[in-house]
């Protein structure tokens, strides 16, 4: 890295990703925070953040610099597109995801790309972080930037790929404390973007051989862990059939040294359940169809459906009547202990419930109300109060620590289903789990 350069830098998306990026940055250099939503940039610059991934304090401190700097230092959010013109890296973490049909969605890519092509200069780095297929950055996004910019790629402006490693709601293994994989479009470059990235991350860098290396690295650490838990959503599947409990199954497998401790869930997420849709796509151009990765994608997505099923046949068992009967969905993020919704499974869920004729509430104290609204259709409580009203079923989807301390007999009826998705509660209060 030329010590000497003036790094300016713009971070393209204000989510999960770009925040702690541009924050991590910050400390070093100037670093603007580009969003075309208007409300989470004014959100940003108040020293707020709804996606609690950002470090407030950390937030205040590095506006306040950008503030008395002048500019020089620190961080500041905006959506004008002149302010990050005179930057000169450009990186980019705007979100994939998949359309109906499971390919992917490349149209946030195309247009931030489109849109950097309209004002990178003679000189400039634009660093890709999204979740990408092998090959999309220079099959797709070069020849965007090329065109609207007029430039010669590896002439005039350069490329990088670093894919995201970001785990929504952790705060043990966080953006400076996990590698980064790096690479960049000549080996001048790579080494740049290397260093570069060296300067934030504590635990070191490994800077791949090239491009299509990283993209691939990418794709295949998500789709190795969706195939992983297929596996045991698989056994889950069998072992009900059986009757037997999944988790006992597994403890015992796991006294072995070798066994892998994966668990049996939903898979939702902007990762886990949306990344090897990409990488098959990749491998169906060229021919291949990838039946391990699609197999894995298909039970991982049936396992919403036989939750529905079996919570629907554990009531019949009990003769409950099954039409305008009342049942609770706790938790409809798509992990525990965070605010992200994005591709959340328990929405399927709630729509297989439904589809049976059952009235459906949902409690999420973590959930964003109106996001939930306007992404799912879907009002969830404001709060759950002991003694207001009793359910036919309740289904423990999401473990947040609030449902563990919240005695849920409290809201169950005579012979009502609990069903634990998580097996996180006491296996004597309820009637299954995955």
């Amino acid at each position: 890295m030329n010590e000497n350069k003036l790094y300016k830098i713009a971070v393209i998306g204000q989510g999960y990703v770009g925040l702690p990026l541009s924050l991590e940055f910050s400390n070093y250099y100037s670093v603007l925070g580009y969003d075309i939503n208007t409300n989470r940039v004014e959100e940003l610059n108040n020293g707020e953040d709804n996606t609690l991934e950002a470090d407030l304090e950390k937030l205040k401190i590095s506006l306040t610099e950008y503030r008395k700097s002048n500019g020089n230092i620190g961080y500041k959010a905006t959506s004008v597109l002149t302010e990050i013109s005179q930057c000169n890296i450009f990186i980019v973490t705007v979100p994939t995801p998949i359309d109906d049909y499971h390919a992917p969605d490349l149209r946030p890519l195309k247009s931030a790309s489109k849109m950097l092509g309209e004002i990178i200069k003679t000189g400039d780095i634009v660093i890709y972080e999204s979740t990408v297929f092998p090959g999309c950055t220079e099959e797709v996004c070069i020849p965007i930037l090329q065109k609207y910019s007029g430039l010669v790629y590896n002439k005039d402006f350069f490329v990088g790929y670093s894919p995201e490693r970001i785990n929504p709601g952790d705060k043990v293994n966080t953006l400076t404390t996990i590698k980064k994989v790096t690479s960049g479009s000549t080996p001048e470059i790579a080494e740049e973007v290397d260093l570069l990235y060296s300067k934030i991350i504590t635990a070191g860098t490994h800077k791949a051989p090239s491009i299509k290396v990283a993209e691939a690295s990418k794709a295949i650490e998500n789709a190795q862990r969706d195939v992983n838990i297929s596996f045991v959503n698989e056994l889950a599947l069998i072992f009900d059939r059986i009757g037997i409990d999944t988790t006992d199954v597994l403890e015992a497998a796991g006294t072995k040294y070798n066994f892998l401790k994966y668990k049996p869930g939903l898979v939702g997420g902007h990762c886990i359940s949306v990344d090897p849709y990409y990488l098959a796509h990749k491998a169906e151009q060229l021919g291949y169809h990838p039946d391990v990765i699609l197999s894995g994608r298909r039970v991982n997505d049936s396992i919403a459906k036989f939750i529905a099923s079996k919570v629907v046949k554990l009531l019949i068992a009990k003769g409950g009547i099954i039409k305008n009967s009342d049942a609770l969905i706790l938790g409809i993020t798509f992990k525990e202990n965070c605010p992200d919704v994005r591709n959340t499974k328990v929405f399927d869920i709630y729509t297989e419930l439904k589809e049976y004729g059952i009235n459906v509430d949902v409690f999420d104290p973590w959930a964003n109300k109106i996001e939930v609204e306007n992404e799912y259709g879907v009002s969830i409580m404001d709060k759950l109060e002991e003694g207001k009203k009793k359910y036919d079923s309740i289904i423990i989807a999401v473990s947040h620590d609030e449902f563990l301390k919240i005695d849920i007999t409290a809201f169950k009826k005579d012979n009502a289903i609990i069903f634990d998705t998580k097996s996180c509660l006491d296996r004597n209060l309820v009637d299954a789990r995955l």
